[in-house]
């Protein structure tokens, strides 16, 4: 067996060599504390986090002192969310502040929105189409005088769908209520622009476009006044006062040049990669004909595949190419029992769900890896049918007394 294919992307990118090669200094020779300012290696430092934050900014269509660094999205997402609904409180405390969410949104915003429930806010939860998009409709319809905040993935993670922002961002503005959006699988991937689309809070992470881990951002809309957003955690007023704490350097700048990166070549990654799923797709199809396609069938990432194979479970399937690097899901909910909150809430069926992995490229992915994939799967499928049938056959064997 040769070198495993990885087809995870949603899950974690490859960090780029560019980005390793830019932040191995600041490994090294360069670590001085950003937050140092009495002498150089503290100014070397602030210097380069400066030039990341922008870099990032540009990205998304925004200005440097809109960017907050975090750990990442999952920290991005809370900083948004509980940050909005404790500032209301400490503002005028007394009523029944209301958020919005959709069902297929990550477990992020999900868990974020029940522990909010919990404190005392309401939270409606809507319903999605069978492609896994919101109604723009709906949310305008959900909006009530009370309504903080609404949040809505720009792209899912599991089926690839892209929500209609401007539409949902319209509605938004036009109640005046702040919009945050997870936008961890758009950013990089796919045009994100905050001149064109009035989101408020925008959340991302450096790991899935191609940077490091452990390092993420929160947009924060500034000419928006009425964002108000009380910090997560305290200590030292980094970042505005809005996320206290030593800033990671070395990930903020390889944050900064993987942002460069994808504004310079996401386009042809696009086109490259959307070839490259379109082949997997149809190869797949071909050797198993009764596969079914998860998410929208236009308006989704190119770079996604999210495949049902009815009739089997996705972890037999995986077991039996261990040489594919896919997942049956989000990997953030992998340990969590039972099929996708994400494939039910498009209305698809236990049994179905459990059948389905999701494939992930990325612009590292090359026509030998597809084409192995595509012979591997199909004889992962053959083999299971194979042994399904043999246990068929030898219970009716059994039952019959021969």
């Amino acid at each position: 067996m040769g070198a495993p294919v990885y087809l995870d992307n949603h899950a974690t990118t490859r960090t780029d060599p560019r980005v390793l090669d830019a932040m191995l200094p600041f490994l090294g020779d360069q670590y001085g504390n950003a937050a140092s300012r009495s002498h150089e290696f503290g100014w070397t430092a602030a210097a380069a986090v400066s030039v990341a934050r922008v870099r990032i900014a540009r990205l998304i269509g925004a200005e440097g002192d809109e960017i907050v660094f975090t750990s990442g999205a999952t920290e991005s997402i809370n900083l948004a969310l509980k940050g909005v609904a404790e500032a209301a409180l400490y503002r005028a405390p007394g009523p029944e502040y209301h958020i919005i969410t959709a069902a297929t949104e990550h477990r992020a915003v999900l868990d974020t929105c029940a522990r909010l429930e919990r404190a005392g806010f309401r939270v409606t939860v809507l319903p999605v189409d069978g492609y896994g998009c919101v109604s723009p409709d709906a949310v305008a319809r959900a909006i009530t005088d009370n309504t903080l905040l609404v949040s809505i993935m720009w792209a899912n993670n599991e089926v690839g769908t892209i929500a209609p922002m401007a539409a949902i961002a319209r509605a938004c503005r036009s109640r005046g209520v702040m919009l945050h959006s997870d936008a961890t699988q758009a950013v990089g991937k796919i045009p994100v622009d905050m001149r064109q689309i009035p989101v408020d809070l925008l959340s991302f992470s450096g790991h899935k476009m191609f940077g490091p881990k452990g390092i993420g951002a929160l947009y924060v809309r500034k000419q928006q006044p009425g964002i108000r957003l009380e910090a997560q955690i305290d200590g030292g007023g980094h970042e505005s006062g809005l996320r206290s704490g030593t800033l990671n350097v070395p990930a903020i700048v390889g944050f900064g040049t993987a942002a460069t990166i994808c504004s310079a070549e996401m386009v042809e990654d696009g086109r490259k990669t959307g070839e490259l799923r379109d082949l997997l797709v149809e190869g797949i199809r071909q050797r198993v004909p009764d596969i079914v396609i998860n998410g929208h069938p236009e308006n989704r990432l190119r770079h996604n595949a999210s495949i049902t194979f009815p009739g089997l479970r996705a972890e037999a399937i995986m077991r039996n190419m261990k040489d594919i690097a896919v997942s049956s899901g989000s990997a953030c909910s992998s340990a969590q029992p039972g099929p996708s909150h994400v494939l039910r809430a498009l209305g698809i069926s236990p049994e179905l769900a459990a059948g389905t992995l999701r494939f992930g490229l990325g612009r590292f992915t090359t026509r030998e890896d597809i084409d192995h994939t595509i012979l591997r799967v199909a004889d992962a499928v053959t083999a299971l049918h194979n042994h399904e049938l043999g246990t068929h056959h030898e219970s009716t064997r059994v039952s019959s007394g021969a």
